[in-house]
């Protein structure tokens, strides 16, 4: 049996991972990226923010040798759900199981004026290019704001107006500089009103204004302000933008899509077309866009693979479930439990913040880091508060 994987995230990892663990001496597992590198998502705020080189942050997928399984560079062109083939630069690739997990693609441009006046902070290239930006920044109106919904890793603007309170004031521009975060939700955190509560009492004790309920339509670079979609505007002297998230264009001409993101049955992520799942960020499951719950779903994939080869009953279906960790400056760190299950309202709950959840964090990232590729994790450096 032949199982393709397109995409190395979270997901495309810990499904390849797991099912050489498995089924390894059975399945072929080809796992397909178009980069040769993997980044965690929380490794950009640190490059970002100059607690780690951008070299100690990239794990190659040559380091990703497991039993059974073949890394495939390659960009993919066309997807064929129902003959479950893919045409990629590499040639094709014909599947008994195949696996979308391509993520979400980012699109500043899509923005006006974000590109010509501002910065994006969730591309690869754009977090590690805002160092230099950062290091130089004089002071001034630092606004970060989110263009549209839905958004990768719902803490990441909060986290980033917190952390830029700590870089500014060890720089010490911080009471010559204003910082306020632009969000499209009623709370930062809408499962968790212990999170919510615990980021807006951060954001009151730092001085970080906090504005609800928009999204930034526009940046005007010749006035230097940023367009809400309420009309009203906000000066900026540096603009720190979350990108409009789409479904990858070569998900969306499969015909796979509906409403912009993939279907799949919230229990076993199985997609309309038999024989092909669709795990994390590329699908409308209805859990947060994180790696964490891109890992979740990846296990219940690769039991039900399992089970296929095996000629078992699958153990049980995707839970919701997910912890997702929270910088809150000052070297603190909270991790905030949720679960999303269908036809029921999220809950989730923080513990922390606190440096030892910090130090969770590094163990989180230094675990994935060994098992996915064999390799220690670099722990970022804890500057002064």
């Amino acid at each position: 049996m032949r199982v393709v994987i397109l995409g190395a995230g979270f997901g495309g990892l810990e499904l390849a991972t797991r099912l050489s663990e498995t089924v390894g001496g059975e399945v072929d597992v080809v796992l397909v990226d178009q980069s040769d590198t993997f980044v965690f998502g929380f490794s950009k705020l640190d490059v970002m923010f100059g607690r780690l080189p951008p070299s100690a942050v990239r794990h190659s997928y040559r380091d990703h040798v497991k039993p059974g399984v073949r890394v495939v560079r390659a960009v993919v062109h066309a997807i064929d759900p129902v003959a479950k083939r893919v045409e990629t630069d590499a040639g094709p690739l014909d599947a008994d199981v195949l696996v979308v997990a391509l993520g979400a693609d980012l699109h500043p441009g899509a923005t006006p004026g974000l590109v010509e006046g501002g910065h994006e902070f969730y591309t690869i290239a754009g977090a590690f290019a805002l160092r230099e930006v950062l290091a130089r920044f004089a002071g001034g109106h630092v606004v970060v704001g989110v263009t549209s919904t839905p958004f990768k890793c719902p803490p990441a603007p909060s986290e980033t107006a917190l952390l830029m309170h700590d870089h500014l004031t060890r720089r010490g521009i911080r009471e010559a500089s204003r910082i306020s975060l632009v969000m499209p939700m009623g709370v930062p955190i809408p499962p968790s009103p212990g999170a919510s509560a615990a980021l807006l009492a951060a954001f009151a004790e730092r001085g970080i204004e906090w504005h609800p309920d928009r999204c930034v339509q526009a940046l005007d670079p010749a006035r230097g302000v940023a367009v809400l979609n309420d009309g009203s505007e906000l000066p900026y002297d540096l603009f720190l933008g979350v990108p409009v998230h789409r479904v990858p264009a070569v998900v969306e001409k499969s015909g796979m899509t509906v409403d912009g993101w993939v279907p799949v049955d919230p229990l076993t992520l199985e997609t309309a077309f038999p024989g092909v799942y669709a795990i994390g960020d590329v699908t409308s499951v209805g859990t947060p866009k994180a790696g964490v719950f891109a890992e979740g779903q990846a296990l219940v994939v690769a039991d039900r693979i399992t089970a296929l080869v095996r000629g078992t009953a699958p153990s049980g279906g995707y839970g919701g479930h997910g912890t997702c960790y929270m910088e809150f400056g000052h070297n603190q760190v909270a991790a905030v439990d949720v679960t999303f299950l269908p036809g029921q309202p999220p809950r989730g709950t923080i513990d922390g913040p606190s440096r030892a959840i910090a130090a969770d964090k590094v163990e989180f990232g230094a675990q994935r880091t060994l098992r996915w590729f064999g390799r220690t994790y670099v722990a970022p450096d804890q500057p002064p508060v």
